[in-house]
């Protein structure tokens, strides 16, 4: 599991659940990308800016197999 920090919002991702869907990919591509191989989720090491945020949410909503988690404050939304 990766983790990046930054401001209030914290993203994870559980790559090992990740069944390469590719929505997080499409859905907030400054956030997230997808291994080249086998599709599965990449955390991208930049910190979300706050105009990603929102894409961000959508993608923890979107992700078929539930393997992002959004946390705010240490307050888990997904």
């Amino acid at each position: 599991m990766k983790t990046i920090t930054g401001g209030a919002m914290k993203v994870t991702v559980d790559e090992d659940k990740c069944i390469g869907a590719g929505q997080c990919a499409f859905t907030a591509p400054q956030v997230f990308d997808q291994r080249d191989e086998d599709g599965v989720v990449i955390l991208l090491a930049e910190i979300p800016p706050a105009a990603d945020e929102p894409a961000a949410r959508d993608a923890a909503t979107l992700c078929p197999a539930g393997v992002i988690k959004i946390l705010d404050d240490d307050v888990e939304n997904r």
